[in-house]
């Protein structure tokens, strides 16, 4: 596996939907076909992370049915949606064990197996917080929840839910939420203040792992101890240390990448996490600002190996949707920010659909998607990065980020370039032709820039820089380079990952 792999997630309720479709029968994991999976890791991908394998329950789907919100978003997509298309969100499951519908345990380590016939890896989800309303500990393991009362109910019934128990009596349980917002109503929150509790997620845990290679854990930092206590008053004892060590006992290679927010992403990385969200830095890609990236990819370079870095996921808009702050420019800046994206190091995530340019965000409860129209330009623009990001340089060199300027005179004129190299080896000796060299204008304007390369090998020769992404190509003197910088015209926002020739 190599220092900075590239992930392709797939929203597999909705995926096997549509093969079932295509078939004229239902669809399990075994439905996957080789050919795809061929495709996979033909264009690089080290992981394939499905999303939405567990099974949620009646109830859940139930709410569903009835949420205002929901109900005009199904609309939106689907003018002929049915209850049919309705299975519920899949982060308020009902039990960790393999939906019968996706063919259960025997698919999924089959689909494991045929994976790792290619030299891929499986990721599932794992939800800590939080489970659904129709989860068997409701009734076993009432004391696994955090209890409300009838006043709590009465102040917050936004966040509280009376419940039948099974052994007699109501039961008034929390629903599981995040401290800045109302509960989430379709789930029963989890009480990490019992220890009990936390070695029944363990054991969850263990039992998962046995299943794939790596877990993506879902709003990871709401059950550590400080986050807990925001939320819920009292205190609760660490988690994930203990667990992710327990998981590693038995499988020492398991993966685990946390979605993380706050910036807690260190916090988690000491807890034993491998990767971590970096939902900052997308953020500040969505808002344009060129200084704010170049800010944000300095303050985390001692780190940038623990971050998972996407453009957009199941829970973000689509990029293809939002990064398009000029009409003119197309999908100039969806692309530059694609390169701002996944040619840093850290985890490269891809969500499904990304490639071909899909627009419609998918509500987390509904198992049919609309037909899409691909868009051939970022089609053919992904398909050039992924043959990019198969470089042994990109997948395992040695990141070097390097000062840019302006060569514009006019007072004040800002600059909006990044940039940054990469050799194939930490701590050995690199000549100039060894590297990329990855350049953006990440602005709405072109501009005249310069790239400071600080490499003692430059002068004395001539030097062709070829874009791999397209058919630009120039050449520049080695002393000057060295004297003055790299000099550049960029389009608006243009992006290039130039390969280095020595001329002479």
């Amino acid at each position: 596996m190599p220092h900075y792999p590239t992930l392709y997630q797939i929203n597999t309720r909705v995926h096997l939907n549509g093969l079932a479709r295509a078939l004229g029968r239902p669809a399990t994991l075994d439905d996957l076909s080789d050919k795809m999976l061929d495709r996979y890791a033909q264009q690089g991908f080290e992981w394939l992370y499905l999303l939405g394998v567990w099974p949620t329950g009646p109830r859940v789907r139930e709410l569903a049915l009835q949420h205002p919100n929901l109900l005009a978003e199904y609309r939106h997509l689907l003018p002929d949606w049915s209850e049919a298309d309705v299975c519920g969100s899949c982060f308020a499951i009902a039990g960790y064990h393999i939906a019968d519908a996706l063919g259960g345990g025997g698919a999924m380590l089959r689909l494991r197996e045929r994976l790792h016939a290619r030299g891929m890896r499986l990721m599932l989800d794992f939800i800590p917080n939080h489970v659904g309303l129709d989860h068997r500990w409701v009734w076993q393991h009432p004391e696994y929840f955090v209890a409300g009362d009838e006043e709590k109910l009465r102040r917050a019934p936004q966040n509280y839910i009376r419940i039948a128990n099974h052994g007699g009596g109501d039961l008034i349980l929390a629903h599981g939420r995040d401290p800045y917002f109302d509960g989430w109503s379709d789930t029963l929150q989890l009480n990490y203040a019992n220890p009990d509790l936390q070695a029944a997620m363990t054991d969850e845990l263990l039992h998962i792992s046995g299943l794939c290679d790596g877990l993506r854990c879902d709003m990871a930092m709401l059950v550590r101890p400080e986050v807990f206590q925001r939320t819920w008053g009292f205190v609760a004892m660490p988690f994930w240390p203990g667990a992710i060590q327990a998981v590693r006992q038995v499988h020492p290679e398991f993966t685990f990448m946390a979605e993380v927010y706050w910036n807690q992403e260190l916090a988690l990385v000491a807890q034993g996490f491998d990767f971590c969200y970096d939902k900052g830095y997308y953020d500040v890609l969505l808002s344009g600002d060129a200084l704010a990236v170049d800010d944000y990819m300095l303050e985390r370079s001692d780190y940038h190996v623990n971050l998972a870095r996407f453009l957009e996921n199941h829970d973000e808009r689509r990029a293809a949707a939002v990064f398009q702050r000029d009409g003119r420019s197309g999908n100039a800046q969806h692309k530059t920010a694609a390169i701002l994206t996944y040619t840093l190091p850290g985890l490269r995530f891809f969500h499904e659909g990304q490639l071909d340019g899909w627009r419609e965000k998918l509500p987390m409860q509904l198992c049919r998607g609309p037909q899409e129209m691909v868009d051939l330009d970022l089609q053919a623009f992904y398909s050039r990065l992924l043959a990019v990001l198969a470089d042994s340089r990109l997948r395992d060199g040695y990141w070097q980020y390097h000062l840019t300027g302006t060569l514009d005179a006019r007072p004040g004129a800002s600059v909006s370039a990044i940039a940054w190299s990469w050799s194939p080896a930490p701590g050995t000796y690199h000549h100039s032709d060894e590297r990329l060299l990855c350049v953006v204008n990440y602005a709405p304007q072109a501009g005249r820039y310069f790239v400071q390369l600080d490499w003692d090998d430059l002068r004395g020769s001539s030097w062709r820089f070829s874009d791999r992404l397209s058919e630009y190509i120039f050449e520049q003197d080695g002393d000057r380079i060295a004297g003055e910088g790299l000099q550049l015209d960029l389009a608006a926002w243009g992006g290039y990952i130039f390969a280095i020739t020595q001329l002479s």
